[in-house]
């Protein structure tokens, strides 16, 4: 599998991480410890190397199932999250860092998290919202420091707020920060206005989520998709989503030529075809996605003219934000 450089942290990460949201059997519904268990085993086996996930994925759930696989496998790179203590998702302007991340919060959440794990140390230790007016904020800082200094944590980062690029460009030009979490899709790509070349200039490794949309950009929701009672997708895709999405998937296979199987790898391809990124964590909760979405850990990307024609699909909107407005489904919650 093709490994990156994680930014200027010395890690190198298989393109291909693995993303464990899923797997925390809580927001989206129908995972199962034992599969969950196989799907992260066979992952590494093949040589993946990077497994993303967090204190909030099923109340330390997918924690415990991502220590259980990576104590077989040494040299797995984990990387985690921290919730905020006030419970704001996303991060809200004008909200204290002391409000969110307080130092004694930092390192007892982080203390939880390894105990969890069940290893020594985490590699990439990340807050799960941010916002750039916590520089200098706070005592946030100082905790990052005396867990890098006492060996619990190797690196620390921030996973930014959904479709908020921007608001992670001064912690990365200020150097506080070794990595980024960002969404950055065909639909996403505002992290190229301005974040991804921050980022190669401040040598700040580039984690990415939702390549694939939550699941738009795989080709296999259609307008009569359904989802199982529970499932958050009922929300993300409310109303009329899943209709409105369609044209937008067919203009993509029209200008590239392709069918809707090869959406998923298109997609993936075209967000590491940017030499900021050094990883994409993409859910897989069966053996059968492993295989299929670590095969394209290869170090190809798209052609130059590809990636240009899918600027054009640029697609500005954010459904999380929105979720709840769009009850009127039988799908919604």
């Amino acid at each position: 599998m093709h490994m990156r450089n994680l930014g200027a942290t010395g890690l190198g990460v298989s393109e291909i991480g693995y993303g464990a949201w899923g797997i925390g059997a809580d927001m989206w519904k129908g995972a199962q410890d034992d599969e969950s268990l196989e799907a992260l085993r066979r992952y590494l086996a093949l040589g993946g190397n990077f497994i993303d996930t967090a204190m909030g994925y099923g109340n330390g759930h997918s924690e415990r199932l991502v220590g259980q696989a990576a104590r077989d496998y040494p040299g797995t790179i984990v990387a985690t999250k921290i919730s905020p203590k006030n419970g704001q998702w996303p991060a809200q302007p004008g909200v204290p860092a002391g409000e969110a991340f307080p130092a004694e919060h930092v390192i007892a959440m982080t203390e939880a998290s390894l105990e969890r794990l069940g290893l020594p140390r985490i590699d990439v230790q990340q807050f799960h919202v941010w916002n750039d007016s916590w520089l200098g904020q706070g005592d946030w800082q100082h905790a990052v420091t005396q867990l890098k200094r006492d060996g619990k944590i190797g690196h620390f980062g921030v996973s930014i707020n959904d479709h908020q690029p921007n608001n992670a460009v001064k912690a990365v030009e200020a150097g506080v920060v070794d990595t980024v979490q960002v969404i950055y899709n065909v639909f996403d790509q505002s992290p190229q206005d301005r974040l991804l070349d921050a980022c190669l200039a401040g040598g700040v490794g580039v984690i990415v989520r939702v390549a694939l949309d939550e699941g738009s950009l795989t080709g296999n929701i259609t307008a009569g998709t359904e989802f199982p009672e529970g499932d958050w997708r009922n929300r993300y895709f409310g109303g009329n989503r899943k209709a409105e999405l369609q044209p937008r998937l067919r203009a993509i296979e029209s200008d590239l030529g392709i069918n809707s199987s090869q959406l998923a790898e298109t997609s993936l391809r075209y967000v590491l075809s940017h030499r900021a990124v050094s990883t994409v964590i993409v859910g897989m909760r069966s053996v059968r996605n492993v295989e299929r979405n670590v095969a394209i850990a290869d170090g190809q990307g798209l052609s130059a003219d590809d990636v240009a024609r899918l600027y054009a699909h640029r697609w500005d909107r954010n459904w999380y934000q929105a979720a709840e407005e769009n009850q009127s489904s039988k799908q919604a919650d």
